[in-house]
């Protein structure tokens, strides 16, 4: 049912305009499968050890993360279901916030970190990945930052954790 009078009018505009062309469903539900993620860390306040034991690793979980790791290279498919179920996490992360009347900051939500042992060209360029060598050295491809996602190939001095 749409609640708001110009979402019913954009999706008759749309049916209108499409039809002629395609099938046009409106308001379709999508019934979600259970996906689980790999990992979901959420750092304590008052960690008892510092995370600067861990390396690399513990630079990426001074903040909210989901980790997941891929023992073989990476899809694009593998990645697409990586980014939605972050944004279920998300969207779960805005419906509890928007219950108990706060506001939820963008740093506060997770950021999606996918280790892979390597990623193409091809991967890196159709995902934007690119490199922030000044904060966190070579071989780190930060998405979109509206995607809260990093892809990190393995390179030859980490171990096998990653």
């Amino acid at each position: 049912m749409t609640r708001f009078i110009h979402d019913q009018f954009a999706k008759q505009y749309l049916t209108e305009l499409l039809t002629p062309y395609g099938e046009v469903e409106t308001s379709k539900d999508i019934t979600a499968e259970v996906r689980q993620i790999d990992v979901l860390f959420i750092p304590s306040p008052q960690p008892t050890q510092s995370l600067e034991t861990l390396g690399l690793l513990g630079k990426m979980a001074t903040s909210y993360a989901v980790f997941e790791p891929f023992r073989n290279p990476v899809s694009k498919s593998e990645i697409r279901s990586c980014i939605g179920k972050l944004f279920d996490i998300h969207a779960d992360l805005e419906r509890q916030s928007k219950r108990n009347d706060t506001r939820i900051d963008e740093a506060e939500l997770p950021q999606l970190w996918i280790f892979t042992p390597t990623a193409s060209v091809e991967i890196l360029e159709n995902f934007n990945g690119t490199l922030d060598e000044t904060n966190w050295g070579k071989g780190i491809y930060f998405l979109s930052k509206g995607l809260k996602t990093v892809i990190k190939p393995r390179g030859k001095w980490e171990t096998q954790w990653l």
